[in-house]
């Protein structure tokens, strides 16, 4: 696989591309950046050179020696998700192999916040056409 044979500053270079070419915002580009740095420094090895079982224990780690919040922790699970997804081209299971953590207080993040608004303004809107 290609991907084995990127070093770190061109595997660095082609997410920068990749997150360019798909309009993130520059600061999110920035995070995605610090967190993958952040899992290939904890382990001393190219994201390239690891896998499912080290993306996993990173994921512990966050969790229970860094002690991050799920906010935190799910831009740390989103960038590494694009670098294995988008720059990496693994055909995994995403969600089984790089699960987002839960919001504990049961809150909605923001986009299921605007499409549960948009879905009641729908709602309303339908049964003012009704009436």
């Amino acid at each position: 696989m290609f991907a084995k044979e990127l070093s770190m500053t061109s595997l660095r270079q082609r997410m920068i591309e990749d997150m360019r070419v798909r309009n993130l915002a520059v600061g999110t580009q920035t995070i995605y950046l610090r967190h993958v740095s952040q899992f290939a420094r904890h382990f001393g090895k190219s994201p390239a050179a690891l896998g499912r079982e080290q993306i996993r224990s990173f994921q512990v780690y966050l969790i229970q020696e860094k002690k991050l919040d799920p906010s935190t922790i799910t831009v740390a699970v989103s960038a590494i998700r694009f670098l294995y997804k988008v720059t990496l081209r693994r055909q995994w299971n995403f969600d089984e192999i790089i699960p987002a953590p839960s919001d504990p207080g049961g809150c909605l993040s923001f986009s299921a916040q605007r499409r549960s608004c948009n879905f009641s303004a729908a709602c309303r809107r339908s049964n003012i056409a009704r009436s």
